[in-house]
C-alpha cells in the first residue's frame, strides 16, 4: 500500500506520540484504512514506517538517542490492530512488527501482537538493517531485550541455538554439542540477559570467563557493564572476571558503562554497575 499524504502522516504522528489510544481510535474511524497505510519519511525514520511499526519503535527516542519505557504502547497497538493493521506487516516489508518490537524491546507491544496471532517463526529479510534473516527471538536475544525474549518463549518460540537458549535462560541439551566459540557467544548472551544459572553452567563446562568471541568480539563482563546489567556484573566478578581487562580500543568495563549510560533513561542500574567496578579489589 502506498504511503499516505504528509498532512495525514503528521496528524497520525501527533496522536501516536501522545499515547492517547482513544484519540487514535477517533482518528482511525475518521480515516478508514489508515491503520494499514505506511507513513512516509519521519523524523529519525527517513524510510518511513507502518503505524504499528512506529509504535513498536517508541522505546528509542531518535531525537535524544535515549532508550526508555513508554506508557500506552500496548493500547496503541491494540487500536491499530482492531482497525485493520496487518499483524505481520505487508508482503515485502523487511521485518514484521513483532521483530521490530523485539529489536526495540517493547514487551507490551510484543504481547499484544502475539495475542493477535503474530507469526513467531517469521524471519527478517536478508537485507534487513537489524539481524538479517532472523526471527523475533534472535533479534530480542542479540539486542539484549530480555522482557521480549520471555514473552516469545512463553508464547512458544523455540531457541534454535545455544546462543538463543542462553538468552532464554535454559541451555540443557545445547552445551554438550557446542564448540568453544559457540559457548563464548552463549556466555556473552547469558551475561547480557542476566541468566546467572546459565553463566554457571557454561563456566562449569570450561567456557573461558574473560575471553571475547572471535566473530562479534562480545566479552561477558564488558557487555554486561555496557548494558547496565548489574546482577550479571556482580556475578561475573564473583566468579573471577577481570574488571581491568580492555577491549580493542583500550576501554575497560567501567569505561564502557560510563560511556553508555547517557543512552538510557533509567540510570540506577548503571549506578550499581559503576559502584561494583569502581570498588577496590579484595586484598
Amino acid at each position: 500500500m502506498a504511503p499516505q499524504d504528509a498532512p495525514s502522516d503528521q496528524r497520525l504522528l501527533v496522536v501516536l506520540e501522545s499515547g492517547d489510544a482513544q484519540a487514535l481510535r477517533d482518528l482511525l474511524a475518521a480515516e478508514p484504512g489508515r491503520a494499514a497505510t505506511p507513513m512516509g519519511p519521519l523524523p529519525g525514520h527517513p524510510r518511513g514506517a507502518s503505524p504499528l511499526g512506529y509504535v513498536a519503535m517508541r522505546r528509542y527516542d531518535t531525537a535524544t538517542g535515549v532508550w526508555g519505557d513508554v506508557a500506552g504502547t500496548r493500547e496503541l497497538a491494540r487500536a491499530l490492530l482492531e482497525a485493520g493493521a496487518p499483524v505481520d506487516g505487508e508482503a515485502g516489508d523487511s521485518e514484521t512488527p513483532l521483530i521490530t518490537a523485539a529489536s526495540y524491546g517493547d514487551a507490551a507491544v510484543a504481547e499484544e501482537l502475539v495475542a493477535s496471532g503474530a507469526d513467531l517463526d517469521a524471519h527478517s529479510t536478508s537485507s534487513s538493517g537489524g539481524v538479517p534473516d532472523a526471527t523475533a527471538l534472535l533479534h530480542a536475544a542479540v539486542f539484549g531485550m530480555t522482557a521480549v525474549v520471555d514473552v516469545l518463549v512463553a508464547a512458544g518460540a523455540t531457541p534454535a541455538s545455544i546462543e538463543e537458549a542462553a538468552a532464554a535462560g535454559e541451555v540443557t541439551g545445547f552445551v554438550e554439542d557446542a564448540d568453544e566459540q559457540a559457548r563464548l557467544r552463549a556466555l556473552a548472551m547469558a551475561a547480557d540477559h542476566q541468566r546467572l544459572d546459565v553463566i554457571d553452567v557454561l563456566v562449569a563446562a570450561g567456557t573461558a570467563l574473560d575471553e571475547a568471541d572471535a566473530v562479534w568480539g562480545r566479552h561477558p563482563l564488558r557487555l554486561a557493564a555496557e548494558g547496565g546489567r548489574d546482577r550479571a556484573v556482580a556475578h561475573l566478578l564473583a566468579l573471577g572476571a577481570d574488571p581491568l581487562g580492555i577491549d580493542g580500543d583500550g576501554a575497560t568495563a567501567l569505561d564502557l558503562c560510563r560511556a553508555a549510560r547517557a543512552s538510557y533513561r533509567d540510570q540506577e542500574p548503571f549506578d550499581r554497575v559503576e559502584a561494583l567496578l569502581a570498588a577496590p579489589s579484595p586484598g
